[in-house]
Formats: C-alpha cells, structure tokens, sequence
C-alpha cells in the first residue's frame, strides 16, 4: 500500500518521491506499506484552496451541508470493514474491538452532528440583538493514531456542518484509516477545496499549518507537550486553538459497592484498547482496608485477558500501536523498577509465547501515592496503579493531586456521594456507577488535558464565531 499522494484541492496531488514512511504493522513488525511525508510546501498549498473555497462554502445553507454529510455517511457505511480492517492492521486493535467500536465512532459522529445541524439556530433573538452565528474560517485540524477515524470524523463533520473549509493532518503511523476518509470524502463530492488532507510529521506539516496566518483556528489531540507546541506556535495570529490532551483519569471507588463485578469493569477501563485512550481510567482509588481484596480482584481480571493476534476473534488486547509508544511505555516500566516499584501483575516484558510485536502485558501496580512516578505520568499502555485512600474527602484529594482533568469515574450506591464526588472532582467528564460516553455530550477536560469541547453542540461551536447584531430600524426601533 503505497500513500504517495496527498487530497488538495478536490484531486490526489502527488507527494515528494524520497520523503515515504514506512507503514509497520504493530503485531508482527513487518511493513505493510508507506506514506509519503508532506513538507510545509504541501501544507500551504492546502491552505491556500481551503482559503479559496472559503467564501463560496460558508455561504452554503444549512440543508447543502446536511445532504452533503449524509453522502458522506453512506459512503462511510459502505467501506465501513475496510475501516476496521485498516484500524486493525496500522495500530494493532484487536479485531472485535477496530469492528465494534474504533470503526464505529466514524458513524456516530456523522450520525450526531447531522441531528445537531438539523436542530441548530443560526440566528437567535434576544432582546435589543440578535445573535448570529458564523463559520470561523479555514481550519486545520491535527489528529492522532490511538483512536484515528474517531477524532478525524468528530473534527472534519463539525467544521464541515459550521460552514468552515479544513486541511487536515492525520499521524503518520494511522495513514491507512485516514486515506480511506479522504476517498470516502472524494466519492460524497465534498467541493473542490473544502477538505484537504496532507500527510506528514507535526515538525514539518503540523508547525506550518500552526503558524499560518490563513488558518483561522486550529483543533489538536494530541499529548500535553505536543499540545502546548501548537498552542505556542498559533499565538503570534492570535487563531483559536482547541486542544484535547493526556490525562490520568481516576476512578474513585466506595466501600459499598459490589466488588466482584466492579473490579474487572475498572480494570478493563485502563486496558482497554492496550490503554491507549487519553480518557482511560489509570488509577483506581480504593477504601485502604479493602485494598488487598481489591488487588486480588484486580489481578484475576488482568491475568485473564486474551493477549496477541488482532485478527483473532478472541483477543482483547493487542499491541502497542507503534515502535515509538512501545519504546516509551516500557521505559517507563523499567524506570519505575529502578525506583523500586514492582508490579504485581506484567511488566515491560512480553507475553509469553510472543517474540515479536509490541506486546506489553496487563500491568498492575498497587499501594501506591500520588508522588510516584506510575501515579504521575500518563504512560498511554496497559498499565494501572492502584491508590489506597482513609476517608471520603482524602479520595477527592488523591483524585485531583494531578496537572491532568480529563475524566473521572466514581462507584457508589450513596446518592449523595456520588453528587459530592461528581462536583468536587476537577474533571471535565464524570462517569457514575459505568455510564458510558454519549456521542452528544461534550468531550473535553480541566487544566493540562486540555481546553475547548468535541462531540455534540458543543463540538459544533467551536468551529462558529458569534456575532452581535444591534440595530435601529428607520421608525427608530431596535
């Protein structure tokens, strides 16, 4: 599978020839392609037939867009196995999880921002104005590989449906699920101009559609640090950045729950997509004299996993999706060892059985405080760390003793302490008692993890701005 073409302009324009990566799939090491790597070049002219097909788009009605959303949802349903099957092979999701659930967010996110389109008010009166809302202008968007073609489609479709034109920069090493949205873009007849997408590295492509004086508001998923790049690189044009960043969400556990069932749904929340989700709950805040009971559960769940092959049915947990994330998370690993932290479960090392791939095992680290480094860092892998807390409100401080705010995920059968936690705990989405994520609530979180909200309406007003419209009539009304 050769990537060596770039969508700019309505065409597949052809990339440098000597500028290809690699595409590795993460379960056996083996190249299964490349992708040619854009430069800033790439990038701007991009930007420049998203500036140019700006003013006809944004003034499209409402009902084009919707029928043009909906094209695109057809034809996203009808490759919709060829999502799941590039998902799977270019970041390791096992293949249950790339078919039911990284595969289908495409859908939803389509699904939900045409129902929000079709309810919104672009014009809504108030007494003495009015307000109207406006695309923004061009926007470039920069995505990640661990959940791919959800946060390509939840960035693309609200532009889209704000009247906004993109230019779009997947990672590198998801090129293969964000190749076949540009074709699905392609065959829905997107006019010329209104979504671009360029490969390439965030040194090269992503700081040049950062800095771009004619990019009007940049939308980020990414790590912190990557994110305050881009942060720092949009501020000299004063553009609009939203960024959705890391966090090390917990999950607050009382001591009236049923324990039994509660652990392993704990457990499978970090590992989960091999704990490559940024809203993964990674420490699990527990009653300190049910500790010991709780890593016994906690250990049983973990060690029953299905380890390997994505293309087997059976597997739960894949691979580290590449070279770079395998290298960091078992660096982290080793380096908590050196600490003296041993796990009670896993390791840096790889399963049994398995000698290659980027296999990590389920690993679990136990009686641990907020200032250790597994308690600390986002380590984005399978790995979980378990807090003991005394009291109610020592929970809330072991909670919210972290730069990160993204999610949290409470347990009770206290009404009142769930509303206690769910208010005090600094995150900006909170799951009570498993509730799942709802396409239509809005996706974002406090402090480091981030700033700006996706999904829903929400996700649909970032990409507008608001105007105040004040106005006499020529009877000297308003």
């Amino acid at each position: 599978m050769r990537l060596h073409s770039f969508y700019i302009d309505g065409s597949w324009q052809p990339a440098p020839a000597d500028t290809a990566l690699d595409i590795i799939n993460p379960a056996t090491e083996t190249v299964v392609g490349s992708v040619a790597m854009g430069t800033a070049a790439d990038a701007q002219a991009a930007i420049a037939a998203a500036v140019s097909a700006f003013p006809t788009f944004s003034k499209t009605t409402v009902e084009d867009r919707i029928a043009l959303l909906e094209r695109v949802l057809a034809c996203y349903k009808a490759r919709y196995d060829e999502f799941a099957d590039a998902i799977r092979m270019e970041m390791g999701a096992p293949k249950t999880l790339s078919h039911e659930a990284q595969a289908y967010t495409g859908i939803e996110h389509l699904e939900s921002t045409i129902a929000v389109l079709k309810d919104f008010e672009l014009e809504v009166p108030h007494e003495g104005y009015r307000l109207r809302y406006e695309p923004i202008g061009v926007c470039g968007l920069i995505t990640p590989w661990n959940w791919p073609i959800n946060q390509i489609v939840c960035k693309v479709a609200p532009a889209i449906a704000a009247g906004c034109t993109v230019v779009l920069k997947p990672s590198e090493y998801a090129a293969l699920s964000a190749q076949l949205f540009a074709e699905v873009m392609d065959e829905a007849g997107v006019p010329k101009g209104v979504f671009n997408m360029v490969f390439g590295d965030g040194v090269e492509v992503g700081a040049a559609i950062t800095s771009h004086p004619d990019i009007n508001m940049m939308s980020f998923t990414g790590s912190t640090a990557a994110g305050v790049a881009v942060a720092i690189g949009a501020a000299p044009t004063v553009k609009r950045v939203s960024q959705e960043l890391g966090g090390k969400s917990p999950i607050v556990i009382a001591e009236d729950v049923d324990l039994e069932t509660i652990i392993p749904e704990c457990v499978w929340m970090c590992m989960e997509n091999t704990g490559q989700s940024c809203n993964a709950g990674t420490r699990l805040i527990v009653p300190a004299h049910l500790h010991g009971r709780i890593v016994d559960l906690a250990v049983a769940a973990a060690e029953s996993y299905v380890v390997g092959d994505p293309t087997n049915a059976d597997t739960q947990i894949g691979p580290l999706a590449n070279a770079r994330q395998y290298a960091k998370v078992t660096g982290l690993l080793r380096q908590a060892e050196a600490e003296g932290l041993s796990p009670v479960t896993g390791g840096p090392e790889r399963p049994e059985g398995i000698t290659k791939g980027y296999f990590v095992r389920p690993t679990i680290f136990t009686g641990l405080s907020n200032d250790q480094l597994i308690s600390r860092e986002e380590v984005f892998g399978p790995v979980l760390a378990i807090l003991p807390y005394e009291t109610i409100d020592e929970a809330t401080t072991i909670a919210n003793e972290t730069p990160y705010g993204l999610s949290a995920y409470i347990y009770t059968r206290d009404a009142k302490l769930a509303t206690k936690w769910s208010q005090d705990i600094r995150a900006g989405m909170v799951h009570v008692n498993g509730a799942p994520l709802v396409p239509n609530a809005p996706f974002g979180g406090y402090k480091q993890s981030g700033n700006g909200r996706e999904w829903g309406v929400h996700g649909m007003h970032e990409f507008l701005e608001v105007k105040a419209i004040m106005s006499i009539d020529q009877d000297g009304g308003t």
